[in-house]
């Protein structure tokens, strides 16, 4: 790839709400805000060619691509290592009690119920950047989930992952190089050898 378009999904029916989803199995489908995002995110790529779209499993971000490339024969790729979190006993509650468990542990401490460590989240990202980087497409779409984006937007401003991340708007692209990305990928995998909260909000 020589570019990546990295894309939030738009507003969906429980993000409104304040609920975490990290199984695709659960339906979350955009809300009207939501598709209006989507269209809006179309529109500002309309004049940019796109050789493939990649996406996580999930409902709100397949739906927020079909809005914004329709019309446009752009080939899709499904990347599961972009799913957002496994919540574990978090899923179906609120973001603000997640937040409270993420910021009181330890990176390496996977949420209770069976869900993941954010070390392991960082881990799960990384292989999907590298296939992306692998990838023999020109420009690629993105769309995925505020962790993935966010992290890597802030180790591009020198910050390492933090258990609270300010939140990505939704259906707004950030566009990266090979070599940005590249070094973001390098940055998070130095981090994730050796996984701690080092600047914390």
């Amino acid at each position: 790839m020589d570019e990546v378009i990295l894309a939030r999904h738009g507003e969906s029916e429980l993000s409104i709400v304040g609920t975490v989803n990290g199984d695709p199995a659960v339906a979350c489908a955009l809300t009207p805000g939501g598709r209006e995002q989507a269209r809006r995110l179309g529109e500002l790529l309309a004049e940019t060619e796109l050789d493939i779209c990649a996406t996580s499993e999930f409902e709100r971000t397949l739906q927020t691509a079909d809005i914004a490339l329709a019309g446009r024969a752009v080939p899709r790729l499904v990347l599961p290592e972009l799913n957002d979190v496994r919540f574990g006993s978090f899923e179906g509650r609120s973001l603000a009690d997640y937040r409270v468990w993420a910021a009181a542990n330890d990176p390496m401490v996977e949420a209770p119920g069976g869900g993941e460590s954010r070390a392991a989240t960082v881990q799960r990202y990384l292989q999907a950047y590298r296939k992306i980087l692998g990838r023999p497409e020109g420009t690629v779409l993105v769309v995925a989930h505020g962790l993935p984006i966010r992290y890597l937007l802030n180790v591009l401003q020198g910050q390492t992952p933090t258990p609270l991340v300010a939140p990505v708007p939704y259906a707004e692209p950030y566009v990266l190089g090979h070599a940005d990305l590249l070094r973001a990928a390098e940055s998070l995998e130095q981090w994730a050898a050796h996984p701690a909260w080092t600047n914390l909000p």
